[in-house]
């Protein structure tokens, strides 16, 4: 008797392809003599929790106990499973999510029998909650004991005939409270020893009806020598203090499986806290591969070890190469180097992970859907092997008519294909593999390599190569104490790079001055090995790094300041993509809802993750400039587009977290001045903003002053790292002493000239570069109206010209300039001169000539007042021309940190275009 596969009540519905499929396994035919008047005690369709709890009650009102129950459940699910699998076709999350529900079920039902148990013998486990005051008298609450999945059962991924990985921990430490007479009190780690033991015995004992699930307990603290329980605050020393590489990534997987009531309440998230900066750093942690090599390595030497002698064993689907093990490797080490920094990676199911480094960028889709297609296929394959003898293996049968059997349930004609497929799979994952992973490039692996030099010898062997400034410095290197402080394998890591850019300088790729400028960069950051680690990894990145480096002073100080950002460079798309704010918010939004679900979303992460954020597109953008990718417009267009980007990602949740705030959007706007109003922004240019709102609530001035109170808070300070932007709120009405925000209407009549308390010229020369930069949609035309009037308004042409000569000499005599030299920007025939001049061009003709309305920048608008007549044929074209060149100049000078001062004959044309335009306009 078969069990019936699919029913109208249930949501999963199938339909049949292989006929009888199921009835090839020998375990099948096994669980339908034995078990044949208990199939149907299983409901139809795709076992869920739900169907498996009713299961397990039914059996149990047939007489059985626990344990007998959940044996025979598991035998009725894993027959289920055959059918749907090889003959329905269901899909791979269907089966292992029955199976993961099954070892869910069979641990809340042991785990919850065995406390009643133990609480009879020796009364509940409790301990002296801290949080009450002493005054109050001593408050005992039960401490709690937590079931850690491990593995593919933390990522609900179980295969049909797997065996689970667990870790106990409980979160106190104390004394039960003794049986009903007040006796047999133990210490709650002995409770949690024996509960363990039982639970063992329930689950994992081999009985008539054989186990529910094998038990393993080795990825334990201190492994088969440690403890069967942990307490909480143990359990986080011991990832202080003795913590392996390797268990990071067991760790990765976590979940507290069991008990059910813990997971609903939400208690067993105080795990959480101790497990996730065990798994995750701070920083892009490249340091994990080569403990992965490692691992790795060592799998494969066992591997080969049972293969010995038995050549059917090198046709493992798990962990043969190409196997499962290297796409579950692939996908851990990405996450576990830059999840700490990139919340949104962290998922624990393998199909998943890949989806979300497709979505990073970590990872092309063609390649992220190869490897999602081969672990559905090997995993399909694996539990056809399974299904024939119910045996935890991976290996592929040797008897013809199964390995027959597994390819026509797989959908192929014969034996061959099937073969064909596999090892077609098998090729694309070992390929990528060894793509990521490498070679550990001939590193010694332990003590006892005979022969090997030290890192320091390394150093010493490669001066003799390099140029004599750079050979000085390594030269320091051999005796400086942060080198000497180094372990050995960093110290080799240093003695590689030493000597790939030694070779790099040879062939002449970089300049000595990139090498110079890496050394003082890595100096200071010895200790944090995790970049040494990175720049071997990724030769591409370490190349690239001295080209940025090598090209001017202040990318050499932005990478000091801020090294993180140097993984960057690992981007096959580096240099073919332009900033996209879309999607840069949709990032830290995901970020954010991924640190929301750890409960990681506090100000300061919050705080930290903007300003990651945009230090990397900071120096995504710089990067592209110094390799001549981009020109100096499109690099003052994107900062812009990302200055505006922040302003948007902080307003909003600066809105979301403030206190006082009284309706889900606000009613404000930021106004942009400036470089920013003229989106003509540089590097570490400061943002000159003015707010504005309009809300009739009476609490609106106090509400909006808070928010802006704390966006410039955001804005501002700094963390562990660094801040965003400088603000300067100077341009508001009355500038310094003005409130700091005000309402819209008061804003349009200070600039309007409209009562007593009025706008100054220079404020309407800055209103000709200002532009809306967020806020509510309806007052982004209601400000494009305000500045269209102020600047069209009818002027007396004399006087503001007066007025703008004054106020460009005042400017002058601010910016004194060396005899002799000419300053690119404050000199006669320099930039500011271009920028006044277009200022009175808009405030003096704008309401005759609509084309100098539009905040354009100024280039454009000079070639507009040249079409409209203003200026002489040619000279508009000819100041544009020398702007666009001084510009030019001043952007190189501040990256390499020269002086703006230059020799007057390096831009003699462009100066003398510049003061014709002067004379032209506003010459007395």
């Amino acid at each position: 008797m078969a069990s019936a596969p699919a029913g109208s009540d249930h949501p999963v519905q199938f339909v049949s392809k292989h006929v009888d499929a199921a009835t090839h396994s020998r375990f099948v035919q096994r669980v339908r003599r034995r078990y044949a008047a208990e199939l149907t005690a299983l409901p139809p369709g795709a076992p869920n929790a739900a169907s498996l709890r009713q299961a397990l009650n039914t059996l149990r009102g047939r007489g059985l106990d626990l344990g007998a129950a959940l044996r025979v459940l598991r035998h009725l699910v894993l027959e289920r499973l055959a059918v749907l699998d090889t003959e329905y076709d269901a899909p791979l999350g269907v089966v292992t999510g029955a199976v993961t529900a099954l070892a869910e079920l069979a641990l809340d039902e042991a785990l919850a029998q065995t406390l009643r148990e133990l609480d009879e013998l020796h009364g509940a486990p409790e301990y002296l909650d801290p949080a009450v005051p002493a005054a109050q008298g001593p408050a005992l609450r039960r401490a709690e004991l937590w079931i850690i999945g491990m593995g593919k059962f933390g990522a609900r991924e179980l295969n049909v005939s797997s065996d689970i990985d667990l870790i106990y921990v409980y979160d106190h430490d104390g004394e039960t409270a003794g049986n009903a007479l007040g006796r047999n009190r133990i210490s709650n780690h002995e409770y949690f020893a024996k509960a363990v033991k039982r639970v063992h015995g329930l689950i994992g004992d081999t009985t008539e009806h054989g186990q529910v699930f094998r038990v393993d307990l080795a990825l334990r603290p201190n492994g088969n020598s440690g403890p069967p329980a942990v307490s909480l605050g143990a359990l986080e020393e011991y990832f202080l203090v003795q913590g392996r590489e390797w268990e990071r990534f067991a760790w990765l997987k976590s979940r507290v499986v069991a008990p059910r009531e813990a997971i609903g309440s939400g208690s067993a998230t105080a795990l959480r806290g101790v497990v996730l900066p065990f798994v995750f750093r701070r920083y892009l942690d490249y340091n994990v591969f080569e403990s992965l090599r490692l691992l790795h390595r060592q799998i494969r030497e066992h591997a080969t070890k049972r293969a010995a002698g038995h050549p059917e064993r090198t046709h493992d689907v798990k962990l043969s190469r190409g196997g499962i093990r290297e796409i579950e490797f692939t996908v851990q080490l990405l996450q576990v180097v830059r999840g700490g920094q990139f919340p949104e990676l962290r998922t624990r199911p393998t199909l998943a992970a890949l989806l979300r480094l497709e979505r990073a960028g970590l990872m092309p889709a063609d390649k992220a859907r190869a490897l999602a297609e081969a672990y559905t296929f090997l995993r399909r394959v694996e539990h056809r092997i399974q299904y024939l003898d119910d045996q935890q293996t991976h290996i592929l049968p040797t008897r013809d008519d199964d390995l027959t059997w597994m390819a026509h349930t797989m959908g192929f004609a014969d034996t061959c294909a099937f073969l064909h497929a596999l090892d077609a799979h098998r090729e694309t994952v070992a390929q990528e593999f060894d793509t990521l992973l490498g070679t550990s490039g001939g590193q010694c692996n332990g003590k006892g390599c005979q022969g090997r030099r030290s890192a320091v010898e390394d150093l010493q062997s490669v001066i003799a190569q390099l140029p004599p400034a750079f050979a000085a410095k390594v030269a320091e290197w051999c005796e400086h104490p942060r080198v000497l402080a180094l372990r050995e394998d960093a110290r080799l890591r240093l003695a590689r790079l030493v000597q790939r850019t030694g070779a790099w300088l040879e062939d002449g790729r970089v300049s000595e001055t990139a090498a110079l400028r890496m050394a003082d960069w890595i100096e200071p950051l010895l200790r944090r090995e995790s970049y040494l680690a990175l720049l071997q990894e990724r030769p591409s990145v370490h190349e690239r790094l001295l080209h940025v480096l090598g090209a001017a002073k202040w990318p050499a100080r932005y990478v000091l300041k801020h090294p993180g950002v140097i993984d960057e460079l690992a981007g096959q798309q580096l240099y073919e993509e332009r900033f996209d704010p879309a999607t840069f918010e949709a990032e830290l939004e995901a970020r954010k809802r991924s640190l929301a679900a750890t409960g990681e979303d506090d100000d300061e992460e919050l705080l930290n993750l903007l300003r990651r954020a945009h230090h990397a597109e900071t120096f995504r953008t710089l990067a592209r400039d110094v390799e001549g990718v981009l020109t100096v417009e499109q690099v003052a267009d994107d900062l812009s587009a990302l200055a505006d980007a922040v302003l948007r990602v902080t307003g909003r949740w600066c809105w979301e977290r403030l206190k006082q705030r009284h309706r889900e959007e606000p009613r404000h706007a930021i106004i942009g001045y400036g470089k920013l109003g003229g989106k003509e922004l540089g590097y570490g240019s400061d943002l000159d903003i003015v707010f504005v709102y309009e809300d009739d609530d009476e609490r609106a001035p106090e509400v909006y002053a808070a928010f802006v109170r704390k966006m410039i808070n955001w804005l501002t300070v700094k963390t562990s790292e660094g801040d965003l932007f400088e603000i300067d709120t100077a341009l508001r009405p009355n500038g310094n002493s003005g409130l700091l925000v005000t309402s819209f209407e008061a804003y349009a009549n200070y600039q309007q000239n409209r009562g007593s308390n009025t706008a100054w010229t220079w404020e309407h020369q800055a209103i000709t570069r200002a532009r809306f930069v967020l806020g509510a949609p309806d007052l982004a035309p209601r400000f494009d109206a305000v500045r269209e009037a102020v600047i069209t308004a009818p002027r007396d042409h004399r006087a503001l010209a007066d007025e703008i000569r004054a106020m460009r000499e005042r400017v002058r005599q601010a910016h004194p300039v060396k005899a002799g030299r000419f300053d690119i920007k404050h000199s006669p025939g320099g930039m500011v001169d271009v920028e006044f001049v277009v200022q009175y061009l808009v405030l003096a003709h704008s309401a005759r000539h609509p084309a100098l309305r539009g905040n354009t920048g100024n280039i454009a608008l000079l070639l507009q007042a040249e079409q409209a007549g203003l200026l002489k044929p040619g000279m508009g074209r000819a100041a544009a021309d020398a702007y666009r060149a001084l510009r030019l100049l001043q952007h190189r000078a501040r990256l390499d940190e020269t002086g703006t001062q230059i020799e007057r004959a390096t831009v003699a044309p462009h100066a003398q275009a510049v003061e014709a335009l002067w004379a032209h306009v506003l010459g007395t």
